[in-house]
């Protein structure tokens, strides 16, 4: 087993991380359509999420909240699809 400085191993992750997305925008097109899918995900991962919080929540002042996120991500990725061109 090689034993490697951390530093050097997250130096090594990020470039690694770095080179996949450099990678993907050269796949899937112009930076604008990979930034609105990006963004697109982002909210589809926080309403998965909130979601999740909401089933196991059981104080009323925290589900009113959780609910007002949910309302306010879906209003964004509403937004986001009417944003989207059309193609």
């Amino acid at each position: 087993m090689r034993v490697v400085a951390r530093g050097w191993e997250s130096k090594s992750v990020a470039d690694q991380q770095e080179e996949s997305q450099r990678d993907s925008t050269d796949k899937r097109g112009n930076p604008e359509d990979v930034a609105l899918a990006q963004r697109r995900r982002s909210l589809e991962l926080s309403i998965l999420h909130v979601k999740h919080q909401l089933e196991a929540s059981t104080h009323p002042n925290h589900r009113a909240m959780l609910e007002r996120a949910l309302s306010d991500l879906n209003a964004d990725l509403a937004k986001l699809d009417g944003a989207a061109p059309r193609g």
